[in-house]
């Protein structure tokens, strides 16, 4: 596990780095065969909503869009605690094929590459499909959070978090 100093490190990396346009404007594609991942953008860091840099990826499986994943650039208490550093949503037509548990493994060797070696992945405790994903994926369970009032996902209804821990060694 990071220390405090290599988190807050990487944090002030990721920010310096995107704000010098020199985080990696580029990123795959990647594909593990019927599944691709294509970079659909580089969000930049939001101070005021305290959002770091991400890259958005569109989830391509026979030419058409089957979903998408982020990958969250930077480690901060509410990232590791309650968003995670990887999220994704899958179109209804296409579940049922691991995209999700999928796109994480092709993430993870470029998440390798920005100077991680964990992430946090979290999910509803009601969406069984996406803990499933994670376990799929190879991320180990650690336990069920309440999210702090006030925060987005609170504000839209959600309650807590199940927590997921991603060993990128």
């Amino acid at each position: 596990m990071r220390s405090f100093w290599l988190d807050a490190r990487l944090q002030e990396v990721a920010m310096a780095l995107l704000a010098n346009d020199e985080l990696p404007t580029t990123a795959g594609p990647f594909s593990d065969g019927d599944l691709e991942l294509v970079l659909a953008r580089l969000a930049p860091a939001d101070p005021v909503k305290d959002w770091v840099p991400a890259y958005h990826f569109d989830m391509r499986t026979a030419g058409e869009r089957a979903g998408h994943i982020q990958l969250r650039v930077g480690r901060t208490q509410f990232l590791d605690n309650f968003a995670g550093q990887i999220g994704y949503t899958v179109e209804p037509a296409h579940r049922g094929r691991h995209f999700a548990a999928r796109s994480v493994k092709l993430l993870m060797p470029f998440a390798r590459s920005l100077g991680y070696d964990d992430l946090w992945i979290t999910a509803d405790p009601r969406n069984t499909a996406s803990r499933r994903s994670c376990e799929l994926a190879g991320a180990r369970f650690v336990e069920i959070v309440d999210l702090p009032v006030g925060c987005e996902m609170y504000v839209a209804g959600d309650r807590q978090r199940c927590r997921f821990h991603l060993d990128l060694a």
